[in-house]
Order: C-alpha cells, then sequence, then structure tokens
C-alpha cells in the first residue's frame, strides 16, 4: 500500500540524515519530491537515487532562512507538479554548545533561525500552495530537548524547538478548518551527520538517555513522518509525536 500516492511534499534538509531518508521513503510512497538543502551535490544524490528507482524528484539547492528560497521551492511544487499537499520542514542544527550565558547573540540567531524562523518561513509559503487545493499536512522536526527535558548547554536549541512545538499549535488553531493539519515530529538521538560522537564512550552516554539504550537510525525517524503525512494520521493536528526512544518518558 502506498500512502502518499498522488501526493506532491517538499522536504527540507534533504540532502542527508533524516530528510534524505524521508525523501527515499517517501518516493517508495509515491510521492513526487521537491527536495531542498544547501549541498547541491548530495542534494542531487538523493534525487539521483529516487529517478533511479522510478520516482519523481526536484532538487531546490537553497537556504531555508531566506525568504526567497523559500517561496522558490514552493513554486517549483506548483510549476512542476501542480499542487502541494504536504511539507516536512526538517531543517536545524544545534549550534553553539555553551551555557545560555555564554552565547553571544550572534550565535542565539543561528540556532533560532536555522531551526525556528526557517519554520516560519516554510509554514508561510507552503500553506497558500495547500490552500489553493485540498488542504494538506505540514509537519517540522523538534525535539524532545526543550518540550520534554532540558540538556545542559542547549539553550538556543531548546527555545527554538520548543517554539516549534507552539508554532504548530497555533497553525491547527488558523487552518485545521481549511484542511490543513499542522504537528510536530520530536526525534530522540538519531545516527545523523549533526550527531557527532568524539568517544564510543560519548555516544554510550547519550544512549543511556533513551528507554531503549540506543539512538534511531533515520529511517526509524522517516517512518514516522510518513505516518504524520499521511491521511493515516487524518485526525491528527495540533500534535507533538515522541519518536525519541522513551527518553522523554524515563530518562535515566
Amino acid at each position: 500500500m502506498k500512502l502518499l500516492e498522488n501526493k506532491v511534499a517538499i522536504i527540507t534538509g534533504a540532502s542527508s540524515g533524516i530528510g534524505r531518508a524521508a525523501a527515499l521513503l517517501f518516493a517508495q510512497h509515491g510521492a513526487a519530491l521537491v527536495l531542498t538543502a544547501r549541498g547541491a551535490d548530495r542534494l542531487e544524490a538523493v534525487v539521483g537515487e529516487i529517478r533511479a528507482e522510478g520516482g519523481r524528484a526536484e532538487a531546490v539547492a537553497g537556504d531555508a532562512t531566506d525568504p526567497a528560497d523559500a517561496e522558490a521551492t514552493v513554486a517549483v511544487a506548483r510549476d512542476v507538479f501542480g499542487r502541494l499537499d504536504i511539507g516536512f520542514n526538517n531543517v536545524g542544527t544545534v549550534g553553539e554548545m555553551a551555557p545560555l550565558a555564554d552565547l553571544s547573540l550572534a550565535q542565539w540567531r543561528e540556532v533560532i533561525d536555522a531551526n525556528l524562523t526557517s519554520a516560519f518561513l516554510a509554514a508561510k509559503y507552503q500553506i497558500p500552495a495547500m490552500l489553493a487545493g485540498e488542504g494538506g499536512s505540514i509537519l517540522f522536526t523538534s525535539s524532545f530537548v526543550g518540550s520534554a527535558l532540558g540538556v545542559s548547554n542547549m539553550g538556543a536549541y531548546g527555545a527554538a524547538k520548543a517554539g516549534i512545538v507552539g508554532l504548530v499549535r497555533e497553525l491547527a488553531a488558523d487552518y485545521s478548518p481549511q484542511g490543513i493539519r499542522a504537528n510536530a515530529l520530536l526525534p530522540g538521538g538519531t545516527d545523523t551527520p549533526m550527531a557527532t560522537f568524539k568517544t564510543p564512550e560519548e555516544r554510550a552516554f547519550v544512549e543511556g538517555f533513551h528507554a531503549l539504550r540506543r539512538i534511531a537510525a533515520p529511517d526509524e525517524i522517516a517512518r514516522a513522518a510518513l505516518f504524520l503525512a499521511s491521511d493515516m494520521a487524518s485526525f491528527v493536528t495540533g500534535s507533538t509525536l515522541y519518536a525519541d526512544g522513551g527518553v522523554s518518558a524515563v530518562r535515566v
């Protein structure tokens, strides 16, 4: 069963990690894709993988914090595929790890912009395209950090990711009556390029946060995104879905 047959989706941060895994999975489930990230070469490689399997995908290299790039990505979806049904807004960065008072304003803004301002811009341009059709599903990658618990030296990141939870609730209030569902996906530790472990002991320490005593593979998080994007979640909006291996429930 293809859960996204005849759907058109944008995925941001699609060149690696969770975004890449979601792109491959959404394509397998029938979606036509517009993929965006800053790294053009890696992005084109993902598009090539999808097309090699008979899928449909377009690459739009750009910066999710740039309004012109966010608008251009939606324009490609409408111009090439005729509409937009799904936005999986997955781009983000941890930024500088330091106690909050030690962060510069520039470091703070970099993290807020990459995680939260990018989410605002995605919604700003994706929602009108969905309203022009039959509605849709817009989802964002948040985190258990800042939403379920605080983690030392991650103040800007936690604030930004908690802001995404607030954003989806407001979007649900504004647009659910018009057929647009908005949800936040909150992964736990995931084996992506953003998760850099200097030693095996450091990795084991992070794994120990989780009730499952491991971190996720990107495709495990992608499957949760697929659920939220698809009609399997047709009565889910304004929600936070923890795909965090139990870290928010049992931190030990």
